[in-house]
């Protein structure tokens, strides 16, 4: 009896202790906050902005004070938005109390049509006269293709420039699963549907080697038009530049006219101090973009009666589940339905960052997409994906906005199922035994092999995807169902390929989708109203209390580099039933 009492005294010292550890934990974070979130900014006069994208962007700002608390500094870390740092660049154009843009730059881990739509905002802010000077220590390609756009571009004279063109590489595990006697029964429809190849070969196929040849190429021919069209430099001349890799060198960078100068921190601040009038003993103004957006975020507040309703479908695609991180069918279908209610939307851009997903769940967004564009404008901005799903939903739009490096298309279907028979019974000597009241109870099961019986109801179930599919896209695009399917079969394009095929319209950004959808809908003045609406601070609160997201956060902090691995198994542990989905993940360097 002494130990019991002992133990349990011990238990309850242990967990009193717990909470006060908690509990401390928890006041530091909520005073960190606190402090972050409150403290004033100003923003002076000759104000030069610091833009810095070391962090993916998302695509619009989030009312959620946790994921922009880095839990190590005790700071937020006031990340923006897509729709915030466009609209910051924008509106500094006219602000007199900013000289010049900043763009402190080396390592952009953000897609390319992402960097596309920054780029563009860039070249604009450039029209009014004021500067723009880039800077890294050193530069990837894809900051590298940001900077291109500023007035003057410099590097560390002891940095590189990554120039090399693009790469993608494939893993295959058809030998691995051979060893472990796993067999991938596949079934699919469309020669193009190649995430079934990695488990059936061991190196793409003629027809996959095709389309991502045709994609790189697509996206690299647009990078090149840029970089020639802002730096003066033949795009024959780029190309040599990336085959012999001569940006790795800094003063290789300088020789070939991809930079305008080696220098150090203290002589760009001079150089930025005299661009902005700065007297050479006086500090520079500097400010983050991020500062920036809390100053003039009141600007765009607006009591306007006629809206246009900005509606974010981003993430993947699925029938129930978490609908912060992914597109959830019901959710999204049910904020379409309410801004067709909703007399004073008069428009709706329905933004599509997403590689797909369920494919039922597809539908379902799809059918409101098709209603709504019945009796009010429904316009299209695609960003860094809109694929399979995301694609389904977005074809049923009046007209449809890609940048020309947003991957779309992969329209198509397919089905993995393991044959996990021999591994269970030869590699860890596992049987199994079965009762089944009918004859196909045991449809399906990794613990045999799959019936020429099973075989055919997947088929016919994919068959029978795949047709509405191509329906869906017929209707929506008008092009005739040979044409779709010419095109599909699971292939995917480049937004500037699609543009070409007659799956987009217009090759621009959600200003561009914005401005279309005002004039379709013949307003001159209009506010914009972004859904679904963000959850309130307190809602925020509890639900982070009881999730998992800053968690998964500070995982993919520390997995750097192998972040879309994780991202990866995140998004396929929600898997539930046929799937509409880019057939695998793509990171173009």
């Amino acid at each position: 009896m002494r130990e019991f009492f002992k133990m349990m005294f011990a238990s309850m010292v242990g967990f009193i202790l717990t909470m006060v550890v908690l509990g401390v934990i928890f006041f530091a974070i909520m005073v960190g906050m606190v402090a972050s979130f409150e403290k004033e900014v100003k923003v002076p006069e000759n104000t030069v902005l610091t833009i810095k994208l070391n962090n993916p962007v998302p695509e619009r700002n989030s009312n959620n004070p946790f994921d922009d608390f880095d839990i190590n500094t005790m700071k937020a870390k006031k990340q923006l938005g897509l729709n915030a740092i466009l609209n910051s660049i924008e509106y500094a154009a006219q602000d007199d109390r900013v000289k010049g843009i900043l763009l402190d730059l080396s390592t952009v881990p953000s897609n390319y049509a992402t960097i596309e739509s920054i780029r563009n905002a860039i070249i604009d802010f450039k029209e009014s006269g004021k500067f723009v000077v880039a800077y890294g220590e050193n530069l990837s390609q894809r900051a590298y293709y940001l900077a291109s756009a500023a007035d003057l571009v410099f590097m560390n004279p002891l940095g590189y420039l990554e120039f090399k063109g693009i790469y993608m590489e494939l893993m295959f595990f058809k030998n691995a699963l051979s060893k472990l006697e796993i067999e991938a029964q596949i079934i699919r429809h469309g020669k193009f549907k190649s995430a079934v190849e990695p488990f059936m070969l061991e190196k793409m196929s003629d027809s996959n080697r095709e389309q991502l040849t045709t994609y790189a190429s697509s996206i690299w021919n647009h990078i090149l038009a840029g970089v020639s069209e802002s730096r003066g430099i033949s795009v024959d001349q780029l190309n040599i530049i990336a085959d012999s890799l001569y940006t790795w060198d800094a003063n290789g960078a300088l020789k070939y006219k991809m930079v305008d100068g080696l220098i150090y921190r203290d002589e760009l601040d001079a150089l930025i101090g005299e661009k902005a009038s700065i007297e050479a003993d006086e500090d520079i103004p500097y400010l983050s973009i991020s500062n920036y957006y809390e100053d003039i975020k009141g600007k765009f507040v607006s009591f306007k009666k006629d809206k246009i309703a900005v509606i974010y479908a981003y993430g993947s695609i699925v029938n129930g589940g978490s609908t912060t991180d992914n597109i959830e069918g019901e959710y999204i279908s049910n904020t379409i339905r309410q801004a067709r209610a909703d007399s004073s939307i008069k428009a709706v851009v329905l933004r599509v960052n997403s590689p797909g997903g369920d494919a039922l769940a597809s539908d379902m967004i799809w059918h409101e997409v098709y209603l709504t564009n019945e009796v009010k404008p429904v316009i299209v901005s695609m960003g860094d994906y809109a694929a399979s799903g995301g694609y389904y939903i977005s074809c049923a739009a009046r007209k449809i906005y890609a940048e020309p490096t947003t991957l779309t298309g992969s329209i198509g279907v397919f089905g993995v199922i393991p044959n996990m028979e021999k591994m269970f019974n030869n590699k860890l000597g596992i049987t199994f035994d079965e009762v089944k009241t009918n004859e196909h109870s045991d449809y399906i099961s990794v613990s045999h092999a799959m019936s020429d019986f099973d075989k055919a109801v997947m088929l016919k179930s994919i068959e029978s995807i795949y047709s509405t599919f191509l329906e869906r896209v017929s209707q929506g695009r008008g092009l005739s169902i040979a044409e779709v399917d010419s095109i599909g079969q699971g292939r995917i394009w480049s937004g500037v390929d699609a543009l070409g095929l007659g799956l987009v319209d217009e090759l621009g950004g959600l200003d561009d989708a914005i401005d279309f959808a005002a004039a379709e809908a013949g307003l001159e003045e209009y506010r914009i109203v972004e859904l679904p609406k963000q959850k309130d601070f307190l809602d925020e609160f509890l639900s982070e209390m009881s999730a998992q997201s800053s968690v998964s956060e500070q995982i993919k902090l520390e997995l750097g580099v192998f972040a879309p691995l994780y991202d990866a198994y995140i998004q396929l542990k929600d898997v539930q039933g046929v799937q509409a989905r880019l057939p695998y993940f793509i990171y173009v360097e």
